[in-house]
């Protein structure tokens, strides 16, 4: 889902950055207003920002005008919340382009909307649902947002090749998005697996400050 460096006028980074910023300021004075929870916030975006560091390096491979990655999202969204997901995303992709790649910082801003509307979409039509266990959890459940979400990765990043200087040909565009039909397929055996793990522990002292796991109700 990286967007390379050339791709995006500076102009259109700039906006980006905008809309990057207002979205995490917006969630983050939310967490702001509830003080006594913050540290364990900040613990849990943190977590998030490592978790997601892992599995981005972990596999990622070139495929059309983009990179094929193993994001884990919804696994990360499911067992540690959604702001701490949302900004632990923004907050992995800085760490990576610090140590790894950066020339990847230029595109912070993109690179992150790509990976955050989608998860904002999951969590407004169906995730919100799940975190406070108004409705059960399985495996067709998480395959359906990870449907959605991944859906939404590859249409950002259609977005950022379509308004790009650079003439990216739609078969391309195709192929990659075609290629995360594999990480819908695999991921949520990952996340149901971490669920079932997490909620096996959740009596641990630890696993219940630091993990949203307890309202999680998962199907028989």
């Amino acid at each position: 889902m990286h967007i390379e460096p050339g791709f995006v006028t500076p102009i259109k980074i700039i906006a980006a950055n905008v809309v990057t910023v207002s979205l995490l300021g917006f969630y983050l004075k939310q967490c702001l207003m509830n003080l006594p929870a913050l540290p364990i916030n900040l613990m849990k975006t943190l977590l998030a920002a490592g978790f997601f560091s892992l599995f981005m390096q972990g596999f990622h491979m070139p495929v059309g005008p983009s990179e094929l990655h193993f994001v884990g999202a919804m696994a990360i969204y499911l067992t540690l919340g959604f702001v701490p997901t949302l900004v632990g995303f923004a907050f992995g992709l800085l760490i990576q382009g610090l140590l790894f790649n950066p020339a990847d910082l230029a595109h912070l801003a993109v690179n992150s909307l790509s990976l955050m509307l989608p998860l904002i979409s999951v969590h407004l039509l169906a995730g919100r649902r799940y975190l406070n266990g108004d409705r059960r959890i399985g495996i067709k459940q998480i395959l359906k947002l990870d449907a959605i979400y991944y859906s939404g990765v590859t249409g950002m990043v259609g977005f950022w090749l379509m308004i790009s200087e650079v003439a990216t040909p739609l078969s391309s565009w195709l192929t990659f998005a075609a290629s995360y039909l594999v990480i819908v397929l695999l991921e949520p055996l990952v996340t149901i697996s971490a669920i079932w793990l997490l909620k096996h522990f959740d009596s641990n002292p630890l696993v219940s400050r630091y993990f949203s796991v307890k309202q999680l109700r998962m199907t028989p």
